[in-house]
């Protein structure tokens, strides 16, 4: 706790004394930038806009104006194009008021017709105000349109600006006749910082204030050492200490969070030099300017170090996806690079505002050196990148597998940045190789964040919802990469040079929406349209769940009339959520009407199966032939209703498969109901007797039976009827009312399994079938074999003799591998 204290001491200082130092003015420009433009309550100044209009317009034709310059009045016209956005809307409802007395006058009377006179003069007075009222929003349109073409015309004059500044061919730096250019500036510029030094300490004004701030320039300068030198080993100390102390669950974030202290202590540290520096009083332009660059080199330095120790820990420490095989070399290259970012951002110090301006040659050579070098340093850790997963395959899982090769093809655009650069920058494009490879840079650190921002919120994930590493690539954590990914656009685009205004001026027409069909459609309005359908799709559950457990089980109905009136409920919900919606966005749907009527007759043809199953399944809701729970037959499928929705009804067999049937073949087709009314149905089964049976006995054994069953209604009666006389035996039939059609295999298996008993006790046989077969040529005498059956035909038994041409022994079906002549009865000889 003591540490975390010291901590929480030391931050504050920090910030305390950031906010004591002076400011770089960036950050009011980019406010300015970003913040939306308020309307005035008092109209706009039209003369004074057209002034300023006039003299914009004049500057972009001469096209002469600073960039800076540019920029100014590109704020100005902003401004401007903002107050006029607010007053197009003035007088809104007087406006309103008077177009709906003009309509309540009725239209105009048509050439030669007349009216009223007092109805004629009021439909004028009222024209005259309402045009009276609509000249201000006019202007404000009209000016609103003048002043966005003017800022685009800014815009677009500053981006021709930089097209060309990037593709400026400088001298080769590679030249040796180009080097003494730069050492010059190398030169004058270590003898302004000694001149600077020197007339500070030579001033004794200077020296009094250094020797007043002295005690105090020690202790920062004291507490700057520390923080430096001895800050990040502590924070990487006590991060060892706690993973290893800490729980599981938390031990990723909470080492995380301190991890932190490894940029924040450093750079605490620097910016306590930087305010020691400064508070001496010995110091010049040049050298402030040096000197304010030190806290943002060490933030580049010591934020290339954290990501690197983050992004390629050691094997021990890894979790999840490898992003390299070898960890080690990754964190050297990727410091190395960070190394590189802060002198590139000292050298920008160093050579910016110089006097007399540096000369293209001088340029050429201090740009060059640096995107060579680093260009080495990037092209290493692009290799290493290019290999993550290697030799892992099938070992990854699929997200994982995509992560790899994400990360594999930004190693291999890293190789490529760091191959093009250098080549771009000795040919003497040098503006293009650094616009080229410090971009690449921040963007693979961006990058970076958004992977180890995403982990630790993948842990919080799997801290709150107690759901292990699995819960790591659950839903919740892959979105929440993909909303950071999503956030991170305007910041990547800010790094590879987008202007802060550029990026206002995007969010601007953003908000304004688009147009589609004379339709207006704003995210505002999409928003608003989501969250109202949103709650009207909520309230319909509501109330559908209050009439399903709370109102219709208290009905007459039954249980398909309640569902009925469930699903009906919940259309006309939809329905009405959709209107509220729609009404509450301010989307006006009439301009959509022409593309609608173009578009509903391809859709009618295309969809006709779709629509037609819809208007069967409301037709089936309201007239309900059937109802959840019945049995039915439809299409040749009999199953079990499970569920009727508006395009189809879903049936489960006895097979337990579940069959979706379109609701169109309910309307077009026959359908059986065997439980519409009741459960009672009926049951009809065949027996047959040998011939020589007693039938009345039979009749008697099997009326038993049947009036036996539990399930058999006695109103009416079940009947025994002697149907026919079949080849086989003799036919009846068993006709029965079963209360529970559900049961009606059982009662029939029952009453098998009792009519073979009963027949085997009485000593009734059960004729069984037969088959004469014809055999042909061959041999003759006894045991001859017998020619092959027919194609398709399934011969069982034997032939004891066959002629030619004469008919063979029948065999019963049924014994087989068994002796024929154990049942001589049977086994009998037909010519």
């Amino acid at each position: 706790m003591g540490a975390i204290r010291r901590l929480g001491l030391l931050a504050g200082l920090m910030l305390a004394l950031v906010s004591v130092l002076p400011g770089t003015g960036a950050a009011p420009a980019l406010a300015q930038a970003a913040a939306p433009a308020k309307a005035d309550q008092a109209p706009p100044d039209y003369i004074a806009w057209e002034a300023d209009a006039q003299s914009a317009e004049d500057v972009i034709a001469a096209a002469r104006a600073s960039t800076k310059a540019l920029e100014e009045m590109r704020a100005r016209i902003v401004d401007w194009r903002g107050r006029f956005e607010a007053a197009k809307g003035v007088n809104g409802p007087q406006i309103d008021t008077l177009k709906n007395q003009i309509a309540a006058l009725g239209p105009a009377p048509a050439d030669g017709a007349t009216e009223a006179p007092e109805i004629a003069q009021r439909r004028r007075d009222l024209n005259d105000n309402l045009s009276k009222m609509q000249a201000p929003g006019l202007a404000a349109v009209e000016a609103f349109s003048r002043a966005d073409g003017i800022v685009r015309q800014i815009d677009a004059l500053i981006r021709a600006r930089q097209a060309s500044a990037l593709l400026m061919l400088m001298p080769s730096p590679a030249n040796p006749l180009h080097w003494p250019s730069g050492a010059a500036v190398l030169t004058q510029g270590m003898n302004t910082l000694w001149d600077e030094v020197g007339q500070a300490w030579a001033n004794p004004a200077r020296q009094i204030e250094l020797r007043n701030h002295l005690p105090l320039i020690a202790v920062w300068l004291a507490l700057a050492g520390l923080l430096l030198v001895r800050g990040p080993g502590f924070m990487e100390a006590l991060s060892r200490r706690l993973q290893k102390r800490l729980a599981l669950r938390a031990r990723n974030m909470v080492v995380a969070l301190v991890s932190l202290g490894q940029i924040v202590l450093p750079v605490a540290g620097m910016v306590l030099l930087v305010a020691a520096i400064l508070q001496s009083g010995m110091t010049g332009p040049r050298l402030e300017a040096l000197v304010r660059a030190l806290p943002p080199a060490a933030f580049s330095f010591f934020a290339a170090l954290w990501l690197a120790t983050r992004l390629f820990p050691n094997e021990d420490q890894a979790a999840g996806l490898r992003l390299t095989d070898r960890p080690a070399s990754a964190r050297l290259y990727a410091t190395l690079i960070g190394f590189m970012v802060a002198a590139e951002d000292f050298r920008r110090a160093f050579t910016t505002d110089v006097r007399p301006p540096l000369s293209q040659a001088a340029q050429a050579v201090w740009l060059a050196p640096a995107v060579c070098i680093v260009a080495v340093f990037v092209f290493r850790l692009g290799m290493l990148l290019r290999r993550a997963g290697q030799g892992q395959g099938a070992a990854l899982g699929e997200a994982l597998l995509f992560r790899t090769r994400l990360v594999a093809l930004a190693g291999l655009a890293l190789v490529a940045v760091s191959l093009a650069a250098p080549a771009l920058a000795l040919v003497g494009y040098v503006a293009a190789a650094n616009a080229l490879i410090w971009p690449a840079i921040g963007s693979v650190a961006l990058a970076g964040v958004i992977i180890l921002v995403q982990r630790f919120l993948a842990d919080l994930y799997v801290l709150v919802t107690r759901s292990g590493d699995e819960g790591r690539e659950a839903l919740v954590p892959v979105l929440t990469g993909f909303l950071l990914a999503l956030a991170a656009l305007p910041l990547l685009a800010l790094i590879w040079g987008a202007r802060p205004s550029d990026l206002s001026e995007a969010w601007a027409r953003f908000q304004a929406g688009v147009s589609l069909g004379g339709v207006q459609i704003s995210p505002t309005a999409l928003l608003t349209l989501g969250a109202v359908f949103t709650l009207g799709y909520m309230l319909t559950h509501l109330v559908q769940s209050a009439m399903r457990t709370s109102v219709l089980p208290r009905t007459r109905l039954d249980k398909g009339a309640q569902s009925a009136a469930v699903a009906g409920i919940g259309y006309v919900g939809l329905a009405l959520s959709c209107l509220a919606a729609v009404t509450a966005a301010g989307i006006n749907l009439s301009g959509l009407a022409i593309v609608a009527g173009a578009l509903s007759v391809g859709i009618g043809f295309g969809l006709q199966n779709i629509v037609q199953n819809f208007i069967a399944g409301i037709i089936l809701l309201i007239e309900r032939p059937i109802s959840e729970g019945d049995t039915i037959e439809v299409a040749n499928k009999t199953g079990t209703v499970q569920s009727i929705s508006v395009r189809s009804t879903r049936l489960m067999t006895g097979d337990q498969a579940e069959v979706v049937v379109p609701n169109g073949e309910f309307i077009s087709g026959i359908v059986t109901n065997w439980t519409r009314e009741s459960l009672k149905g009926r049951l009809i089964l065949p027996v047959t007797v040998a011939y020589g049976s007693d039938t009345r006995k039979v009749e008697a054994i099997l009326r038993d039976i049947v009036n036996a069953q539990p399930l058999v209604l006695i109103d009416p009666e079940p009947s025994v009827l002697l149907t026919g006389f079949a080849p086989q035996g003799l036919a009846f039939e068993v006709r029965a009312i079963l209360s529970d059609l559900n049961f009606k295999l059982d009662v029939q298996s029952e009453m098998n399994h009792q009519i073979i008993e009963r027949f085997a006790a009485e000593g009734i046989r059960i004729p069984f079938g037969y088959q004469e077969i014809v055999v042909r040529g061959g041999g003759t005498g006894e045991g001859a074999e017998a020619r092959p059956a027919p194609a398709g035909v399934a011969v069982r038994g034997r032939v004891h003799a066959a002629r030619p041409g004469s008919r063979g022994r029948v065999v019963r079906p049924d014994l087989i591998n068994n002796d024929p002549a154990s049942d001589p009865d049977e086994n009998e000889e037909l010519r």
